[in-house]
């Protein structure tokens, strides 16, 4: 069984243990996750109906929080002595899938 969810922007295709990076959640390490989940298919069953999907609850657990990679931005002019470097680190979540309630 496993599960596509909407997961910070982004559909992530999960099923139960699986450990993922996810944009950033509110919550300390430990806490409970609701994902929203967009399919469910269990063996050869796909739901992909709305109502039967707000009947099933996939969980969550924050395992810590993340950073993403360095990202270095760089802008230069030439001949005017014109040149910034800054950098950004994007925040994430990692999460592990505890359960999916079909």
């Amino acid at each position: 069984m496993y599960a596509i969810v909407r997961a910070g922007g982004r559909q992530e295709k999960v099923s139960v243990g699986d450990v993922l990076i996810i944009d950033k959640v509110s919550g300390q390490a430990g806490d409970a996750v609701e994902l929203t989940p967009l399919m469910v298919v269990d063996g050869t069953t796909v739901t992909t109906d709305g109502d039967a999907l707000a009947k099933v609850k996939v969980s969550a657990e924050v395992v810590k929080a993340a950073k993403g990679p360095k990202i270095v931005i760089q802008k230069y002019k030439n001949k005017t002595g014109y040149k910034k470097r800054q950098g950004h680190r994007q925040p994430l979540t990692q999460v592990k899938i505890t359960a999916i309630d079909a």
